[in-house]
């Protein structure tokens, strides 16, 4: 079977970008170029009839350079407080370069605490719903300002690796792309380690695979390495949605996945009866 091939049947698809993915690495601010080709992705998806849901990093990074900082902040508030700026800055070029392609971006900031409380959580999943119905392309981040994100507190994702893979079981995504700073899943760290070798295809997701994830992440801005991807893969094929984990230097990769390219790594879904969305909020991955 070319479990490739049936990626192009895929309806609602979630894609997570990273800050490195968005940012110029050597001044830490938005990469335009790379801006304007995601937004005609997510354009293009929509016009093919599909429900498209992008998780953003880069409210911190983009607040950093916004204020003028030369690096991100070490303390909680200071973070909190480039996301305030970052994150309105970031949401309004979303908006305007996805208005020239004809199509409607919309902000949706979550925290741990919306997930976890049965009710928010629900009114949560309907404005999803009411959103892609609309066919708005909803925007989604941790809402940075409120939330002790990128640090593994227990009222926080830990990173938008596992946030996007829990916004996919939420809402019942068949897809969940990570488009990160790395080609894929590697048997060992491919920067460090020049025999190691790379994976395309994860039937299901063993102990052997998840010794393969690294707890530090390769950038500077970001903040999820391998060990958080695997995380968002456990959760995303428990759920019944396929992952894919792609290099975004190129962010027109999107469609490539999407017609069936060999690119990245791809984990089969293998949807579990017993799943249940609370198990992967409490951290229990």
């Amino acid at each position: 079977m070319n479990y490739r091939e049936r990626l192009k049947d895929k309806k609602r698809i979630v894609i997570k970008i990273g800050s490195s993915s968005l940012t110029h690495s050597e001044t830490g601010r938005l990469n335009l170029r790379k801006l304007e080709v995601l937004a005609r992705e997510l354009s293009d998806l929509r016009n093919q009839g599909k429900d498209v849901i992008l998780v953003s990093s880069g409210a911190i990074a983009t607040g950093v350079a916004a204020l003028g900082m030369h690096e991100k902040p070490t303390e909680l508030k200071g973070k909190q407080a480039c996301a305030a700026v970052g994150q309105a800055r970031l949401m309004m070029v979303y908006q305007k370069l996805c208005s020239e392609y004809n199509q409607t971006a919309a902000q949706v900031l979550l925290t741990k605490d919306t997930m976890v409380n049965d009710s928010s959580r629900y009114n949560a999943q309907n404005t999803f719903d009411e959103l892609l119905r609309l066919g708005a392309i909803p925007v989604v981040n941790e809402n940075d300002t409120v939330s002790t994100s990128e640090i593994p507190y227990v009222d926080s994702f830990g990173d938008n690796d596992r946030l996007s893979a829990i916004v996919a079981a939420l809402i019942g995504a068949d897809l969940l792309i990570l488009l990160s700073d790395i080609d894929g899943l590697y048997t060992d760290d491919p920067r460090s380690n020049p025999d190691a070798k790379f994976i395309s295809l994860v039937p299901e997701i063993s102990q052997k695979y998840l010794n393969m994830g690294k707890e530090t992440s390769g950038s500077s801005v970001g903040t999820g390495g391998m060990s958080a991807k695997l995380a968002a893969a456990r959760i995303a094929t428990d759920s019944g949605a396929d992952m894919v984990i792609a290099n975004g230097d190129q962010v027109d990769v999107i469609m490539d996945i999407m017609s069936g390219k060999e690119k990245g790594t791809l984990f089969l879904a293998h949807p579990n009866l017993d799943f249940d969305l609370m198990h992967y909020l409490n951290n229990e991955y």
